[in-house]
């Protein structure tokens, strides 16, 4: 596999890492769940993609069109998941307590009849705030140009 692949890779792995001490100095207790679970700090995504164009734009220069492709492809994955993604973890937030809401509701007034369903709840977890999505990009960064100025040349 070539270096650019591992250097993603390798990125994703420390973002996904660290999110077991951000919930940790979060919440105060150790939890492995976010190591296999989206959104959270910092942002794998970001770190992903910020790695690569570093990397690139190390190994190629600014100017090359390889780092214009991983920039632009950074650009858009960075605001899908501070974006879209979000929002839709955000909606999900909102029906998953919609049930409940009409669960006490329906104690109110007899008349009206919930049947809570067998299913799961619907991930929360899809999106990131702003600043872990610069979080992910500042460590994918970081990566990137240290994959790029430790490789053999």
């Amino acid at each position: 596999m070539n270096r650019g692949v591992w250097t993603g890779l390798t990125a994703i792995t420390a973002a996904q890492g660290l999110k077991i001490i951000t919930h940790k100095k979060e919440h105060g207790t150790w939890d492995w769940k976010p190591l296999f679970q989206t959104g959270g700090m910092p942002s794998s995504h970001s770190a992903g993609v910020s790695s690569l164009a570093a990397y690139i734009a190390a190994k190629r220069g600014v100017s090359s069109i390889e780092t214009a492709i991983a920039v632009i492809f950074g650009i858009i994955v960075m605001y899908d998941a501070q974006g879209i993604r979000r929002h839709t973890g955000e909606i999900a937030k909102i029906v998953n307590d919609l049930d409940a809401d009409i669960e006490i509701l329906s104690g109110k007034f007899p008349g009206l009849f919930n049947i809570r369903p067998e299913q799961q709840e619907l991930n929360e977890l899809l999106g990131h705030q702003p600043a872990e999505v610069a979080g992910g990009a500042l460590l994918g960064i970081a990566i990137g140009l240290f994959s790029a100025y430790t490789e053999k040349r």
